[in-house]
């Protein structure tokens, strides 16, 4: 139940982030074309989230690449925490009234400030951004995840449905509850602990066997 509900946190936080990024890099771009960027960015972290999916765990079952993995998720926490700490408020408003086609701020425009880029400079990021939140959700899930499928497979699911459906409701929900944020921050790097002792742990013999 614990892993469980650690995967449904790491869902909540990162598909967020990656509903930000796609909402930023959609806000550059004229009203028309936003609907269009914004579903390529779902598409896209769609695939790539079933693509990691399949074969994170065989990955992951490798002597010495759970402990990369641990490492690279302590990145992400460190890159989730700058994040934070910075406070990207302004960015997020932006990101959500592009994902929403809502004035959010109440300033009589819908994402004004964000430069003005063409619609493949704006895919392009979103693609860009996509491989490396997905790689970084499924590593999470997986390591949340640990030795049950099941539970892996609905952190799949949910990614998914969070990306595809909620994306503007999660982004928004994000901008106003902070603490959400640190709380997926926490599990976040607690997994990533995790994965770190268990894969000191797997390779220490054939380190010490090596010497």
């Amino acid at each position: 139940m614990s892993a469980l509900l650690q995967v449904i946190m790491i869902d909540l936080v990162l598909a967020g982030d990656n509903a930000v990024v796609i909402g930023l890099a959609a806000a550059g771009l004229p009203k028309d074309q936003r609907g269009k960027v914004i579903m390529i960015g779902i598409v896209v972290a769609t695939v790539l989230r079933i693509a990691f999916a399949s074969v994170t765990t065989v990955l992951l079952s490798i002597v010495g690449l759970l402990l990369a993995g641990g490492v690279l998720l302590l990145w992400v926490a460190w890159k989730m925490w700058r994040e934070l700490r910075a406070g990207h408020e302004h960015d997020s408003v932006i990101a959500e009234e592009a994902l929403t086609g809502e004035d959010v701020d109440h300033d009589g425009k819908v994402a004004a400030g964000a430069p003005r880029k063409t619609f493949a400079q704006a895919a392009w990021q979103i693609v860009i951004a996509d491989v490396s939140m997905s790689l970084d959700n499924v590593l999470a899930v997986a390591g949340a995840a640990r030795d049950h499928p099941t539970v892996l497979i609905i952190g799949l699911v949910l990614s998914i449905a969070l990306m595809g459906i909620a994306a503007n409701f999660i982004a928004g929900l994000l901008n106003r509850h902070r603490w959400i944020a640190y709380v997926g921050l926490v599990i976040i790097l607690y997994v990533a602990l995790d994965m770190v002792y268990r894969g000191y742990v797997e390779v220490q013999p054939y380190v010490v066997g090596w010497l």
